[in-house]
């Protein structure tokens, strides 16, 4: 980071970093480190700066905002301070002594993890706070099959290398991807992103962090999000645990698939584009998540 983002940071948290130790995981180009204090308390830090992708600072102002409104009872490490300087973006954080999920995942940890998305759906419904609706959030987003379907009649992508079962329904997943913001509407606060880098496990509880993403949907999405990663890291079909959690028990089976279906085609659509700047890694990690989520459409569309 710059020398003043560093003399930024000291400022806002009121003494100097005696100790600084990167952390590692996730996708973002910033830094991500723990800090400790010459008064002895720690922190948490995250900054990003203008380069190398200019989408990533955004994305943080996003996150401030978000993580600055959640009320105390939302198991999230608390915001301390949030500021933009020379372009780039910290937030600074209080920090939590814990370790993201095993992988492949443990079934004990998997158990926590999916009791913690229960109470969180109670304590987040109604929203607490403002936030965008699912469209807004995800709107560019979640249109890949639809513009799959689109580079296809183009002649922009042969679709070669595309799944057989997907090449074979393309239009069909694009018409039912085009339902999706109304088969997640709800008055939940969604976190919209949760899969095991972005959890920590503590001594007592499970701690969600990274909220940019965060909109206005039904209860079950997150659990519905994060199954494919879970299935990708190692653990049981998504159908099995997700018909069997509490969240879904009064979820319509229509819009859940609905939902399934445009995750499942941002996935494949983005495993196929070129690697966004500073983020190498990405394309693969959509691309091991959309396997497992092609594997559960197809299961509950019964499509042949």
């Amino acid at each position: 980071m710059p020398e003043g983002v560093r003399r930024a940071v000291e400022a806002r948290l009121g003494a100097l970093v005696v100790e600084a130790v990167t952390r590692v995981g996730g996708f973002s180009p910033g830094a991500a480190v723990r800090l400790t204090l010459a008064d002895g308390r720690r922190a948490f830090a995250k900054a990003v700066g203008p380069e190398p992708n200019a989408e990533s600072a955004d994305i943080y102002r996003a996150e401030a905002r978000i993580a600055a409104a959640l009320p105390a009872g939302v198991p999230s490490p608390r915001l301390l301070a949030s500021f933009d300087s020379g372009g780039w973006v910290a937030l600074l954080f209080d920090y939590v002594e814990g370790h993201p999920p095993a992988d492949p995942w443990r079934a004990d940890e998997l158990e926590r993890v999916l009791d913690a998305l229960d109470r969180l759906s109670v304590t987040l419904t109604p929203s607490p706070i403002s936030a965008p609706p699912p469209e807004e959030r995800f709107g560019e987003a979640f249109r890949g099959w639809r513009l799959l379907v689109e580079a296809r009649d183009t002649g922009t992508d042969d679709l070669t290398g595309l799944d057989t079962w997907a090449a074979r329904h393309l239009d069909e997943l694009a018409g039912l991807e085009a339902g999706w913001p109304d088969a997640v509407k709800g008055e939940t606060l969604v976190h919209g992103d949760i899969r095991a880098d972005n959890l920590l496990l503590t001594a007592d509880d499970v701690m969600v962090v990274d909220w940019p993403w965060a909109f206005l949907g039904a209860p079950w999405f997150d659990l519905l999000q994060m199954l494919p990663s879970v299935r990708m890291q190692g653990g049981p079909h998504p159908e099995k645990i997700f018909t069997a959690h509490p969240v879904a028990r009064d979820a319509d089976p229509t819009a859940v698939t609905t939902a399934l279906a445009a995750l499942t085609g941002y996935f494949v659509r983005q495993s196929r584009q070129p690697p966004p700047p500073g983020l190498p890694t990405l394309r693969a990690f959509q691309s091991a998540q959309a396997t497992p989520a092609l594997e559960w459409l197809r299961l509950r569309t019964s499509w042949a």
